[in-house]
Formats: structure tokens, C-alpha cells, sequence
């Protein structure tokens, strides 16, 4: 299921998205369950080599990428090939 408003992109093309600095989530609670998502679709990434959903935010609108988690760091998501999505845009994950 792809949640509403969210446009497809291929992992390729987030190396060219500009990202604002402002966390997209408000609550410390929703905060906290993305932190707790990444670090299951780390360990799914790493070991099953399985594909998750980022529902993410650039400055111009909502996007998804269906694509494997190679790294968490405390500020970014790392993907295959060095492409990275900053933690405070993404909205949430399906795992």
C-alpha cells in the first residue's frame, strides 16, 4: 500500500533533491518509532537484503523510494551507492 500524495522516485535520483533542515514529524512519540524502523530496516538490509518503503519529504513534495538500507548514522540513512536521505525528512517506513 503507498499512502496518498506520495510520488514514486528511484533511488538514482535523490542525489539531486535539496533537503530543508526542519524535522517533517512533530511528536518526540513518532520521532522515536521512525529510529526504531530504521534500525529494523538496517538489520532486514544487512542480513535478508530486503526492500523497504522511505515515505520522505524534499522542499518541493512528498516521495517513496523502494530500496535497501545499508546505513543508519545518527543524522542520515545510508543506500547502495552512497545515496543518503536525511532522518529529519523522512516521514515514516514500510517494512
Amino acid at each position: 500500500m503507498v499512502a496518498s500524495g506520495f510520488e514514486k522516485i528511484e533511488k538514482e535520483n535523490i542525489e539531486g533533491l535539496k533537503f530543508p533542515v526542519q524535522d517533517v514529524l512533530n511528536s518526540q512519540a513518532e520521532i522515536q518509532k521512525r529510529q526504531r524502523d530504521l534500525e529494523r530496516a538496517l538489520s532486514l538490509g544487512n542480513m535478508e537484503q530486503i526492500k523497504i518503503k522511505i515515505f520522505f519529504e524534499d522542499t518541493i513534495s512528498p516521495k517513496y523510494v523502494e530500496t535497501t538500507v545499508w546505513g543508519v548514522t545518527d543524522e542520515r540513512v545510508i543506500l547502495k551507492q552512497g545515496v543518503v536521505i536525511p532522518i529529519n525528512r523522512i516521514h515514516f517506513l514500510e517494512l
